[in-house]
């Protein structure tokens, strides 16, 4: 998920995602092989983009990024993935995207090649469908409507938690959704001071009106 909470040893949490419970339809690769865990510091690289693809990647615990660096030296954020989501689908053997950690987290890996069934079908299309669904967020007018979009996303992929502590930056977040961090740090007062929202902190977030959020992004 899209959020962390402090917890004492990274063994302690392999059985348990940071709000405690695994994603329950996000299907487990459990009959490829080999597989192990890893972990990484914030910020650490799982892999770098024009390596060769050569594993696909499932989130036990914390936070992962995928992005791009642009010509002019700015970074793209196209995707995040949370505890029990697969990535590093590749088609042509060849990463296009690097991928971090962006809290401690918590990777296992599976070296392919991968028992081709319905668990692995399932994933690839879950992020088929993620990626166009983003496509469709930074293409919205406004930055309200990003955000918006981008806050009902996170209740709908915590399990519809209303409270969670943000794991990425507001960096991070505006490179997801292609907007400047002052118009972010904007709009999270905005819809603060509307009553959409409560901010316990610059991380911790509360989800008061629902309703408003999601008619904002509709």
């Amino acid at each position: 998920m899209l959020a962390y909470r402090a917890q004492p040893t990274p063994d302690a949490m392999l059985d348990r995602t940071f709000a405690g419970v695994i994603a329950k339809d996000a299907g487990s690769l459990a009959d490829s092989q080999p597989r192990q865990v890893e972990f990484y510091s914030a910020n650490s690289q799982i892999y770098a983009q024009g390596d060769r693809a050569a594993a696909l990647y499932q989130v036990e615990f914390g936070v992962v990024r995928l992005f791009r660096l642009l010509t002019d030296g700015r970074r793209q954020i196209c995707a995040f993935h949370v505890a029990g989501e697969v990535f590093g689908f590749e088609a042509d053997g060849q990463h296009h995207l690097f991928a971090e950690a962006v809290c401690d987290a918590a990777v296992r890996i599976y070296r392919k090649p991968v028992r081709e069934d319905t668990t692995l079908l399932m994933a690839a299309m879950k992020e088929l469908v993620r990626a166009q669904e983003h496509l469709l967020v930074i293409g919205r007018q406004t930055a309200s409507e990003r955000i918006a979009a981008f806050m009902v996303d996170l209740y709908e992929r915590l399990d519809h938690e209303r409270h969670f502590e943000l794991a990425m930056s507001r960096t991070d977040i505006a490179d997801y959704l292609g907007l400047t961090i002052e118009t972010v740090s904007r709009v999270f007062s905005k819809f603060r001071s509307k009553g959409y929202i409560k901010l316990h902190g610059t991380r911790d977030v509360e989800i008061l009106q629902l309703d408003a959020l999601r008619s904002i992004c509709a």
